[in-house]
């Protein structure tokens, strides 16, 4: 049962226009880490070491710090490229 704020969807509207550009930059922002914490031999050294922690182990732990960032970006480009839609994030439809 719709509230009576905002009229039901038209079946006949189809879905909302979005932007493919910003949507293709959230999908390279969402491979990113994926293709490079899979590639082990880019990071699989004791070398440099940061607080006596060798690379391998602190870079790892970096990339959970970037890897939100670039998740909350690649979020805020998709919902930018969806444009106006007739509902609140986090509101039921």
């Amino acid at each position: 049962m719709n509230s009576g704020t905002t009229p039901p969807p038209r079946p006949d509207q189809g879905p909302p226009p979005t932007d493919k550009r910003k949507m293709a930059l959230a999908a390279v922002l969402l491979a990113i880490p994926v293709v490079v914490l899979l590639w082990v031999p880019h990071y699989a050294r004791v070398e440099p070491r940061l607080f006596g922690f060798p690379f391998f182990f602190w870079y790892q732990f970096l990339w959970v710090f970037l890897c939100s960032a670039m998740t909350y970006a690649a979020f805020r480009l998709t919902l930018s490229a969806r444009g106006k839609t007739s509902h609140e994030a986090g509101e039921d439809r």
